[in-house]
Protein backbone atom coordinates (compact mmCIF):
# COMPACT_ATOMS: atom_id res chain seq x y z
CA UNK A 1 0.00 0.00 0.00
CA UNK A 2 1.50 3.41 -1.29
CA UNK A 3 1.79 6.03 1.87
CA UNK A 4 1.75 10.02 1.24
CA UNK A 5 4.16 11.35 3.63
CA UNK A 6 3.49 15.03 4.66
CA UNK A 7 6.41 16.90 5.73
CA UNK A 8 4.86 19.74 8.26
CA UNK A 9 6.93 22.85 9.41
CA UNK A 10 5.24 24.97 11.84
CA UNK A 11 6.26 28.42 12.61
CA UNK A 12 8.29 27.76 16.34
CA UNK A 13 5.20 29.24 18.87
CA UNK A 14 3.00 27.16 20.67
CA UNK A 15 -0.10 28.98 19.27
CA UNK A 16 1.01 27.96 15.57
CA UNK A 17 2.45 24.68 16.62
CA UNK A 18 -0.91 23.42 18.53
CA UNK A 19 -3.31 24.40 15.09
CA UNK A 20 -0.87 22.30 13.27
CA UNK A 21 -0.82 19.33 14.97
CA UNK A 22 -4.43 19.27 15.57
CA UNK A 23 -4.49 18.99 11.86
CA UNK A 24 -2.17 16.30 11.78
CA UNK A 25 -4.00 14.40 14.30
CA UNK A 26 -7.29 14.75 11.65
CA UNK A 27 -5.14 13.59 8.71
CA UNK A 28 -3.95 10.30 10.12
CA UNK A 29 -6.85 9.07 11.83
CA UNK A 30 -9.25 9.84 8.79
CA UNK A 31 -7.47 7.65 6.32
CA UNK A 32 -4.54 5.03 7.33
CA UNK A 33 -2.28 6.08 4.03
CA UNK A 34 -1.17 9.53 5.63
CA UNK A 35 1.73 9.49 7.99
CA UNK A 36 3.24 12.77 8.94
CA UNK A 37 6.87 14.07 10.09
CA UNK A 38 7.05 17.70 11.63
CA UNK A 39 10.33 19.72 11.28
CA UNK A 40 11.16 21.64 14.08
CA UNK A 41 12.86 24.85 14.35
CA UNK A 42 15.05 25.52 17.34
CA UNK A 43 14.90 29.41 18.47
CA UNK A 44 17.37 30.83 20.77
CA UNK A 45 14.98 31.65 23.01
CA UNK A 46 12.11 29.78 24.48
CA UNK A 47 9.39 29.55 22.93
CA UNK A 48 7.49 26.65 24.56
CA UNK A 49 7.34 24.37 21.86
CA UNK A 50 9.49 22.08 23.42
CA UNK A 51 7.48 21.45 26.09
CA UNK A 52 4.53 20.66 24.35
CA UNK A 53 6.04 17.88 21.97
CA UNK A 54 7.11 16.02 24.86
CA UNK A 55 4.05 16.03 26.19
CA UNK A 56 2.93 14.82 22.58
CA UNK A 57 5.61 12.03 22.26
CA UNK A 58 3.90 10.89 25.62
CA UNK A 59 0.84 10.32 23.91
CA UNK A 60 2.59 8.23 21.28
CA UNK A 61 0.43 9.61 18.11
CA UNK A 62 0.20 7.08 15.25
CA UNK A 63 2.24 7.77 12.36
CA UNK A 64 3.15 11.16 13.53
CA UNK A 65 6.43 12.11 14.18
CA UNK A 66 8.85 14.70 15.27
CA UNK A 67 12.48 15.60 13.91
CA UNK A 68 14.68 18.14 15.03
CA UNK A 69 15.93 20.70 12.58
CA UNK A 70 19.71 21.52 13.31
CA UNK A 71 20.18 24.98 14.25
CA UNK A 72 22.34 27.30 13.04
CA UNK A 73 26.12 27.49 14.14
CA UNK A 74 26.61 30.23 16.93
CA UNK A 75 28.07 32.97 14.53
CA UNK A 76 25.12 32.48 12.02
CA UNK A 77 22.87 32.93 14.71
CA UNK A 78 24.18 35.67 15.98
CA UNK A 79 23.88 37.41 12.74
CA UNK A 80 20.33 36.77 12.31
CA UNK A 81 19.70 37.90 16.00
CA UNK A 82 21.37 40.94 14.83
CA UNK A 83 18.22 41.69 12.18
CA UNK A 84 15.09 43.51 13.02
CA UNK A 85 12.16 41.49 14.33
CA UNK A 86 9.97 41.29 10.68
CA UNK A 87 13.63 40.78 9.08
CA UNK A 88 14.40 37.90 11.47
CA UNK A 89 11.89 35.18 10.71
CA UNK A 90 12.26 35.08 6.94
CA UNK A 91 16.18 34.90 7.29
CA UNK A 92 16.11 32.33 10.02
CA UNK A 93 13.79 29.88 7.87
CA UNK A 94 15.58 30.69 4.64
CA UNK A 95 19.04 29.33 6.44
CA UNK A 96 17.60 26.31 7.17
CA UNK A 97 16.48 25.00 3.60
CA UNK A 98 19.50 22.85 2.94
CA UNK A 99 18.94 20.85 6.27
CA UNK A 100 15.39 20.79 5.65
CA UNK A 101 16.30 19.17 2.41
CA UNK A 102 18.61 16.68 3.51
CA UNK A 103 16.16 15.57 6.23
CA UNK A 104 13.51 14.90 4.15
CA UNK A 105 15.76 13.21 1.78
CA UNK A 106 16.61 10.76 4.43
CA UNK A 107 12.88 10.04 5.57
CA UNK A 108 11.74 8.99 1.50
CA UNK A 109 14.78 6.49 1.18
CA UNK A 110 12.83 4.42 4.67
CA UNK A 111 10.55 2.78 2.57
CA UNK A 112 9.68 2.42 -1.39
CA UNK A 113 5.87 2.62 -0.65
CA UNK A 114 6.51 5.43 0.81
CA UNK A 115 5.88 8.50 -1.47
CA UNK A 116 6.02 12.29 -0.70
CA UNK A 117 2.83 13.97 -0.80
CA UNK A 118 3.63 17.53 -0.01
CA UNK A 119 4.69 20.15 2.38
CA UNK A 120 2.24 21.85 4.70
CA UNK A 121 3.84 25.25 5.71
CA UNK A 122 3.13 27.53 8.29
CA UNK A 123 2.09 31.19 6.76
CA UNK A 124 5.21 32.39 8.45
CA UNK A 125 7.91 29.40 6.94
CA UNK A 126 7.03 30.41 3.54
CA UNK A 127 10.34 30.56 1.98
CA UNK A 128 10.36 26.89 2.17
CA UNK A 129 8.21 26.82 -0.90
CA UNK A 130 11.24 26.81 -2.45
CA UNK A 131 11.63 23.24 -0.86
CA UNK A 132 9.13 21.61 -2.20
CA UNK A 133 9.34 22.61 -5.82
CA UNK A 134 12.79 21.19 -5.65
CA UNK A 135 11.13 17.95 -4.54
CA UNK A 136 8.37 18.22 -7.16
CA UNK A 137 5.46 18.15 -4.70
CA UNK A 138 2.47 20.73 -4.00
CA UNK A 139 3.22 23.17 -0.99
CA UNK A 140 0.25 23.92 1.26
CA UNK A 141 -0.01 26.76 3.63
CA UNK A 142 -1.84 26.29 7.20
CA UNK A 143 -2.90 29.77 7.74
CA UNK A 144 -3.82 29.97 11.68
CA UNK A 145 -5.77 33.53 11.64
CA UNK A 146 -9.37 33.39 10.28
CA UNK A 147 -10.38 34.00 6.74
CA UNK A 148 -10.90 38.16 7.46
CA UNK A 149 -7.45 38.46 8.10
CA UNK A 150 -6.70 36.40 5.16
CA UNK A 151 -8.71 38.57 2.69
CA UNK A 152 -7.08 41.59 4.29
CA UNK A 153 -3.77 40.55 3.61
CA UNK A 154 -4.43 39.78 0.12
CA UNK A 155 -5.84 43.49 -0.65
CA UNK A 156 -2.88 45.01 0.70
CA UNK A 157 -0.46 42.85 -1.28
CA UNK A 158 -3.07 44.01 -4.59
CA UNK A 159 -2.62 47.74 -3.39
CA UNK A 160 0.98 47.40 -3.69
CA UNK A 161 1.48 45.54 -6.43
CA UNK A 162 -1.82 47.01 -8.65
CA UNK A 163 -2.43 50.50 -7.12
CA UNK A 164 1.33 51.02 -5.99
CA UNK A 165 -0.26 52.02 -2.76
CA UNK A 166 1.37 50.67 0.49
CA UNK A 167 -1.64 49.83 3.10
CA UNK A 168 0.74 51.66 5.88
CA UNK A 169 -0.37 55.01 4.50
CA UNK A 170 -3.81 54.74 6.39
CA UNK A 171 -2.20 54.75 10.05
CA UNK A 172 -3.89 57.50 11.82
CA UNK A 173 -6.23 58.24 9.10
CA UNK A 174 -10.13 58.11 9.52
CA UNK A 175 -10.77 56.80 6.26
CA UNK A 176 -13.20 53.48 6.19
CA UNK A 177 -12.09 51.03 3.38
CA UNK A 178 -13.76 48.41 1.55
CA UNK A 179 -11.89 45.19 1.84
CA UNK A 180 -12.99 42.06 -0.13
CA UNK A 181 -14.28 39.17 2.27
CA UNK A 182 -15.76 41.91 4.73
CA UNK A 183 -19.97 42.82 4.60
CA UNK A 184 -18.93 46.51 6.43
CA UNK A 185 -16.24 49.19 5.45
CA UNK A 186 -13.20 48.46 7.74
CA UNK A 187 -12.07 51.40 9.50
CA UNK A 188 -7.79 52.07 9.24
CA UNK A 189 -7.82 52.17 13.01
CA UNK A 190 -9.21 48.69 12.89
CA UNK A 191 -5.94 47.71 10.59
CA UNK A 192 -3.31 45.60 12.75
CA UNK A 193 0.00 47.50 13.55
CA UNK A 194 1.96 44.56 11.56
CA UNK A 195 0.43 46.21 8.72
CA UNK A 196 1.47 49.90 9.27
CA UNK A 197 4.88 48.94 9.94
CA UNK A 198 7.18 49.59 7.30
CA UNK A 199 9.14 46.21 8.15
CA UNK A 200 6.00 44.49 9.03
CA UNK A 201 3.80 45.78 6.04
CA UNK A 202 7.10 44.24 3.47
CA UNK A 203 7.01 40.96 5.63
CA UNK A 204 2.98 40.29 4.75
CA UNK A 205 2.72 41.88 1.37
CA UNK A 206 5.83 38.76 0.52
CA UNK A 207 4.01 36.50 2.61
CA UNK A 208 0.70 37.19 0.37
CA UNK A 209 2.53 37.05 -2.66
CA UNK A 210 4.13 33.47 -2.01
CA UNK A 211 0.33 31.74 -1.23
CA UNK A 212 -0.70 32.79 -4.59
CA UNK A 213 1.67 30.76 -5.91
CA UNK A 214 1.02 27.31 -3.90
CA UNK A 215 -1.24 24.49 -4.33
CA UNK A 216 -3.71 25.32 -1.27
CA UNK A 217 -4.15 27.00 1.92
CA UNK A 218 -6.15 25.50 4.85
CA UNK A 219 -7.59 28.35 6.97
CA UNK A 220 -8.48 27.68 10.85
CA UNK A 221 -12.08 28.94 10.60
CA UNK A 222 -15.32 27.90 10.08
CA UNK A 223 -17.38 28.11 6.98
CA UNK A 224 -20.58 29.01 9.40
CA UNK A 225 -18.39 31.54 10.87
CA UNK A 226 -17.06 33.50 8.25
CA UNK A 227 -18.84 32.74 5.03
CA UNK A 228 -18.69 36.08 3.77
CA UNK A 229 -15.09 36.14 4.00
CA UNK A 230 -14.27 32.18 2.87
CA UNK A 231 -16.52 33.09 -0.13
CA UNK A 232 -14.70 35.69 -1.40
CA UNK A 233 -11.56 33.91 -1.13
CA UNK A 234 -12.73 30.68 -3.05
CA UNK A 235 -14.39 32.89 -5.41
CA UNK A 236 -10.82 34.67 -6.03
CA UNK A 237 -9.47 32.72 -9.65
CA UNK A 238 -6.17 34.00 -8.68
CA UNK A 239 -6.25 32.26 -5.29
CA UNK A 240 -5.15 28.69 -4.39
CA UNK A 241 -7.61 25.93 -3.09
CA UNK A 242 -9.35 26.98 0.19
CA UNK A 243 -9.64 24.11 2.96
CA UNK A 244 -12.08 25.69 5.87
CA UNK A 245 -10.93 22.79 8.35
CA UNK A 246 -11.41 24.67 11.69
CA UNK A 247 -11.92 25.12 14.76
CA UNK A 248 -8.69 23.20 14.55
CA UNK A 249 -8.51 22.98 18.99
CA UNK A 250 -6.48 20.99 21.19
CA UNK A 251 -9.43 19.79 23.54
CA UNK A 252 -7.45 16.71 25.39
CA UNK A 253 -3.75 18.64 25.57
CA UNK A 254 -3.81 18.85 29.18
CA UNK A 255 -2.46 22.65 29.87
CA UNK A 256 0.63 22.66 32.47
CA UNK A 257 2.61 25.18 33.79
CA UNK A 258 5.83 25.50 35.85
CA UNK A 259 4.07 27.86 38.99
CA UNK A 260 3.53 26.10 41.74
CA UNK A 261 1.88 29.49 43.75
CA UNK A 262 -0.88 28.72 46.12
CA UNK A 263 -2.85 31.35 44.54
CA UNK A 264 -3.06 29.44 40.92
CA UNK A 265 -3.31 25.78 42.14
CA UNK A 266 -6.87 26.06 43.49
CA UNK A 267 -8.75 27.81 40.28
CA UNK A 268 -10.97 25.43 38.99
CA UNK A 269 -12.23 24.48 43.34
CA UNK A 270 -12.74 28.39 42.60
CA UNK A 271 -14.46 28.13 40.03
CA UNK A 272 -16.51 25.10 41.19
CA UNK A 273 -17.78 27.22 44.00
CA UNK A 274 -19.43 30.17 42.10
CA UNK A 275 -23.09 30.58 40.25
CA UNK A 276 -23.36 29.17 36.91
CA UNK A 277 -22.42 31.82 34.16
CA UNK A 278 -21.18 34.75 36.44
CA UNK A 279 -17.98 34.96 36.01
CA UNK A 280 -16.23 37.32 33.95
CA UNK A 281 -12.23 35.56 33.05
CA UNK A 282 -9.47 38.46 32.17
CA UNK A 283 -6.76 37.12 29.64
CA UNK A 284 -4.67 38.49 27.00
CA UNK A 285 -2.38 35.66 25.71
CA UNK A 286 1.08 35.01 26.15
CA UNK A 287 2.95 38.07 25.73
CA UNK A 288 -0.71 40.30 26.83
CA UNK A 289 0.26 42.52 29.57
CA UNK A 290 0.09 46.21 30.39
CA UNK A 291 1.63 49.26 32.49
CA UNK A 292 0.97 49.53 36.04
CA UNK A 293 -1.25 53.02 35.24
CA UNK A 294 -3.56 50.31 32.87
CA UNK A 295 -3.49 47.67 35.58
CA UNK A 296 -5.16 50.30 38.02
CA UNK A 297 -8.07 51.41 35.67
CA UNK A 298 -8.87 47.63 35.10
CA UNK A 299 -8.83 46.93 38.65
CA UNK A 300 -11.08 49.98 38.77
CA UNK A 301 -13.45 49.04 36.66
CA UNK A 302 -13.78 45.46 38.38
CA UNK A 303 -14.61 47.00 41.87
CA UNK A 304 -17.16 49.68 39.41
CA UNK A 305 -18.98 46.32 38.12
CA UNK A 306 -19.27 44.24 40.82
CA UNK A 307 -18.69 41.04 38.86
CA UNK A 308 -17.24 38.22 40.05
CA UNK A 309 -14.14 37.87 38.01
CA UNK A 310 -10.87 35.62 37.19
CA UNK A 311 -8.12 37.68 36.33
CA UNK A 312 -4.81 36.33 34.69
CA UNK A 313 -2.19 39.31 35.46
CA UNK A 314 1.48 39.20 33.64
CA UNK A 315 4.33 40.84 34.19
CA UNK A 316 5.73 42.88 31.27
CA UNK A 317 8.44 41.98 29.66
CA UNK A 318 11.90 43.18 30.60
CA UNK A 319 13.48 42.44 27.51
CA UNK A 320 12.09 43.46 24.16
CA UNK A 321 14.86 42.22 21.83
CA UNK A 322 13.17 38.82 21.73
CA UNK A 323 9.91 37.61 22.50
CA UNK A 324 10.59 35.91 25.92
CA UNK A 325 7.60 34.41 27.65
CA UNK A 326 6.20 36.25 29.97
CA UNK A 327 6.72 36.25 34.14
CA UNK A 328 4.23 36.11 36.72
CA UNK A 329 4.21 38.53 40.01
CA UNK A 330 5.23 37.52 42.80
CA UNK A 331 3.24 39.71 44.68
CA UNK A 332 0.15 41.23 43.21
CA UNK A 333 0.53 43.88 45.44
CA UNK A 334 3.03 45.85 43.67
CA UNK A 335 0.84 46.65 40.63
CA UNK A 336 -2.59 46.67 42.05
CA UNK A 337 -4.29 49.20 43.87
CA UNK A 338 -3.96 49.58 47.53
CA UNK A 339 -6.50 47.16 49.17
CA UNK A 340 -8.22 45.57 45.71
CA UNK A 341 -7.21 41.82 46.80
CA UNK A 342 -8.69 42.38 50.13
CA UNK A 343 -12.24 44.51 48.92
CA UNK A 344 -12.22 42.19 46.37
CA UNK A 345 -11.86 38.39 48.08
CA UNK A 346 -15.55 37.35 48.50
CA UNK A 347 -16.29 37.93 44.67
CA UNK A 348 -12.63 37.53 42.27
CA UNK A 349 -9.42 35.92 41.95
CA UNK A 350 -6.19 36.92 40.41
CA UNK A 351 -3.79 34.63 39.05
CA UNK A 352 -0.70 34.56 36.78
CA UNK A 353 -0.51 31.92 34.07
CA UNK A 354 -3.83 30.37 33.28
CA UNK A 355 -5.01 27.40 31.57
CA UNK A 356 -7.62 28.83 29.59
CA UNK A 357 -9.01 25.82 27.75
CA UNK A 358 -9.83 24.94 31.49
CA UNK A 359 -11.17 28.16 32.68
CA UNK A 360 -13.35 28.62 29.37
CA UNK A 361 -14.91 25.11 29.75
CA UNK A 362 -16.02 25.95 33.48
CA UNK A 363 -19.80 26.51 33.67
CA UNK A 364 -19.32 29.18 36.12
CA UNK A 365 -17.66 31.31 32.95
CA UNK A 366 -20.27 33.48 31.63
CA UNK A 367 -17.74 36.11 29.76
CA UNK A 368 -14.52 36.49 28.18
CA UNK A 369 -12.49 39.80 28.05
CA UNK A 370 -9.69 39.05 25.31
CA UNK A 371 -7.06 40.21 23.32
CA UNK A 372 -8.53 38.44 20.38
CA UNK A 373 -5.98 36.07 19.78
CA UNK A 374 -7.33 33.38 16.99
CA UNK A 375 -6.58 30.68 18.53
CA UNK A 376 -8.57 32.34 22.19
CA UNK A 377 -11.12 33.00 19.93
CA UNK A 378 -12.23 29.63 18.18
CA UNK A 379 -11.68 28.35 21.94
CA UNK A 380 -14.16 31.27 23.51
CA UNK A 381 -16.78 30.31 20.62
CA UNK A 382 -16.36 26.50 21.28
CA UNK A 383 -17.65 26.93 24.72
CA UNK A 384 -20.04 29.32 23.95
CA UNK A 385 -18.51 31.98 26.05
CA UNK A 386 -19.11 35.95 24.60
CA UNK A 387 -16.27 38.13 24.27
CA UNK A 388 -15.26 41.51 24.90
CA UNK A 389 -12.64 42.44 22.29
CA UNK A 390 -9.16 44.32 23.97
CA UNK A 391 -6.67 43.07 21.28
CA UNK A 392 -3.24 44.20 21.66
CA UNK A 393 -0.85 42.71 18.85
CA UNK A 394 -0.64 40.75 15.54
CA UNK A 395 -3.94 40.45 14.04
CA UNK A 396 -5.89 41.14 16.67
CA UNK A 397 -7.58 44.09 16.18
CA UNK A 398 -9.10 42.80 12.74
CA UNK A 399 -10.11 39.82 14.41
CA UNK A 400 -11.92 42.18 16.97
CA UNK A 401 -13.55 43.92 14.49
CA UNK A 402 -15.04 40.91 12.69
CA UNK A 403 -16.59 39.62 15.76
CA UNK A 404 -18.11 42.45 16.98
CA UNK A 405 -19.49 43.95 13.26
CA UNK A 406 -19.14 40.85 11.00
CA UNK A 407 -20.31 38.03 13.22
CA UNK A 408 -21.98 40.04 15.83
CA UNK A 409 -20.79 37.84 18.95
CA UNK A 410 -18.61 39.97 20.64
CA UNK A 411 -18.90 43.57 22.41
CA UNK A 412 -16.21 46.01 22.25
CA UNK A 413 -14.41 47.60 25.15
CA UNK A 414 -11.83 48.63 22.29
CA UNK A 415 -11.08 47.84 18.68
CA UNK A 416 -8.47 49.90 18.22
CA UNK A 417 -5.79 49.24 20.62
CA UNK A 418 -2.31 48.26 20.20
CA UNK A 419 0.38 47.18 21.92
CA UNK A 420 3.16 45.15 19.98
CA UNK A 421 6.03 44.89 21.92
CA UNK A 422 7.51 42.53 18.78
CA UNK A 423 7.28 46.04 16.91
CA UNK A 424 8.60 48.02 19.55
CA UNK A 425 5.26 50.52 19.16
CA UNK A 426 4.68 53.80 20.79
CA UNK A 427 2.77 53.26 24.21
CA UNK A 428 -0.94 52.46 23.87
CA UNK A 429 -3.37 54.70 25.56
CA UNK A 430 -4.86 53.94 28.66
CA UNK A 431 -8.03 52.31 28.34
CA UNK A 432 -10.26 54.35 31.30
CA UNK A 433 -12.15 52.12 33.99
CA UNK A 434 -15.50 53.38 32.65
CA UNK A 435 -15.09 51.80 29.29
CA UNK A 436 -14.07 48.91 30.44
CA UNK A 437 -16.49 48.60 33.32
CA UNK A 438 -19.45 49.27 30.19
CA UNK A 439 -17.94 46.36 28.15
CA UNK A 440 -17.80 43.59 31.61
CA UNK A 441 -21.16 44.73 32.17
CA UNK A 442 -22.46 44.14 28.44
CA UNK A 443 -20.68 41.18 27.97
CA UNK A 444 -22.31 39.58 31.39
CA UNK A 445 -25.80 40.49 30.42
CA UNK A 446 -27.24 36.74 30.22
CA UNK A 447 -30.41 37.90 28.74
CA UNK A 448 -28.32 39.67 25.75
CA UNK A 449 -28.77 38.96 22.03
CA UNK A 450 -24.95 38.14 22.50
CA UNK A 451 -25.10 35.80 24.61
CA UNK A 452 -28.04 33.45 22.07
CA UNK A 453 -25.93 34.39 18.96
CA UNK A 454 -22.74 32.83 21.03
CA UNK A 455 -24.78 30.30 21.23
CA UNK A 456 -25.96 29.52 18.43
CA UNK A 457 -22.56 29.56 16.96
CA UNK A 458 -21.02 27.17 19.43
CA UNK A 459 -23.73 24.86 18.30
CA UNK A 460 -22.67 25.31 14.51
CA UNK A 461 -19.14 25.26 14.92
CA UNK A 462 -19.52 21.71 16.73
CA UNK A 463 -21.68 20.60 14.23
CA UNK A 464 -18.76 21.78 11.24
CA UNK A 465 -16.42 19.04 12.75
CA UNK A 466 -18.58 16.22 12.90
CA UNK A 467 -19.25 13.42 10.03
CA UNK A 468 -20.72 15.47 6.74
CA UNK A 469 -20.15 18.61 8.85
CA UNK A 470 -18.28 21.56 6.49
CA UNK A 471 -15.25 21.23 8.03
CA UNK A 472 -15.14 17.72 8.28
CA UNK A 473 -16.12 17.54 4.34
CA UNK A 474 -13.50 20.22 3.40
CA UNK A 475 -10.77 18.04 4.94
CA UNK A 476 -12.07 15.17 3.15
CA UNK A 477 -11.69 16.56 -0.42
CA UNK A 478 -8.07 17.41 0.69
CA UNK A 479 -7.11 13.79 1.67
CA UNK A 480 -8.33 12.58 -1.82
CA UNK A 481 -6.36 15.30 -3.95
CA UNK A 482 -3.19 13.86 -1.86
CA UNK A 483 -4.17 10.49 -2.40
CA UNK A 484 -4.46 11.03 -5.84
CA UNK A 485 -1.44 12.69 -6.17
CA UNK A 486 0.46 9.98 -5.30
CA UNK A 487 -0.94 7.12 -7.19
Amino acid sequence: MLRAELIFIPAPEVGHLVAAVELAKLLVCRDERISITFLLQKMPYDTGVVAFTQNLKKDDHDRIDFVDIPAPDETTMTELMSLPPTSFHEAFVSNQRTPVTDIVTTILKRSETLKLGGFVLDMFVTPMIDVANDFNVPAYVLFTSGAAFLNLMFYAQDLKDNKNLEILKYKDSDIELSVPGFSNLVPAKVLPPVMLDEGGSAMMTTIATRLRKIKAIFVNTVLELEAHAIKFLEDDRNLPLIYHVGPLINLKYVETTSHDKKSDLDIVPWLDRQPCSSVVFLCFGSKGSFDTEQVKEIACALELSGQRFLWSLRRPSQNKEIMEPLKDYEDYNEVLPEGFLERTSEIGKVIGWAPQMTILSHPAVGGFVSHCGWNSTLESIWFGVPIATWPMYAEQQINAFQLVKESGIAVEIKMDYRKDDFLNNESAEVVKAEVIERGIRFVMDGESELRSKMKEMKDKCREATAEAGSSYTSLGQFIEAVIDNIR
